[in-house]
């Protein structure tokens, strides 16, 4: 029952304002939204859409998840952040996903897609984590990285050293987009790094409303 909950609830703060003449039920577009988001495949989310009678290609639902534009609630004040990058591929190129999870409650709290890992990027990673939520008093844990333990000198934000506890929690979440980068190659095949950004905070909506 929590689960169903959860999900009606991540169904209703779907905002669908980018609709102009689409002739699909917003119920439906927000049911395939969140069916692809929680880990079906676009061609799986295509099936069942069509168990209500609604036939659509796979990229008409590639570009409702694109154009609703759905980010992590900001606000959160929490007391440890664990930060991390990883490697991400698209299209054969190169880039580097960065995260900020709550350990406490494993929710992620901003993810940004770049085409490096130098300590400018980083710097600006941890800016924007800032004017999204209260991580002032915030103890960000890090691993031995110097991007990321330069971004928290230059921010002025305390951090420690740890290569698993806590910081587990963002493994978990770096595994999960690899697994579904790795079986739903449509993902991230034939688009541009913008677009992948954009699923990937997408992603991060749509795991906060499940873990």
């Amino acid at each position: 029952m929590p689960e169903n909950a959860r999900l009606g609830g991540s169904i209703d703060q779907i905002d669908l304002e980018f609709v102009e003449r689409e002739a699909t039920p917003q119920l439906l577009m927000k049911l395939g939204i969140q069916l692809h988001l929680a880990g079906l495949s676009l061609s799986n989310t295509v099936s069942v859409l069509e168990i209500f009678g609604v036939d659509r290609a796979r990229s008409t639902v590639h570009n409702w998840v694109h154009k609703a534009d759905l980010q992590p609630e900001s606000g959160q004040s929490p007391d440890q952040v664990a930060v991390d990058e990883t490697v991400i591929w698209i299209d054969g190129e190169k880039y580097w996903l960065y995260a900020a999870v709550d350990p406490e409650s494993n929710e992620l709290l901003h993810t940004k897609l770049e085409p490096s890992r130098t300590n400018a990027l980083a710097e600006i990673f941890f800016g924007e984590l800032k004017q999204k939520h209260d991580v002032d008093d915030t103890v960000f844990l890090v691993d031995d990285a110097t991007p990321l333990k330069e971004a928290c000198r230059r921010h002025g934000l305390a951090f420690q050293y740890q290569r698993h506890g806590d910081r587990n929690s963002v493994e978990r979440v770096f595994r999960e987009v690899k697994r579904r980068t790795d079986c739903f190659s449509n993902c991230f095949s034939h688009v541009d790094p913008e677009t992948a950004d954009d699923w990937l905070s997408s992603f991060a909506f749509a795991w906060n409303q499940l873990i």
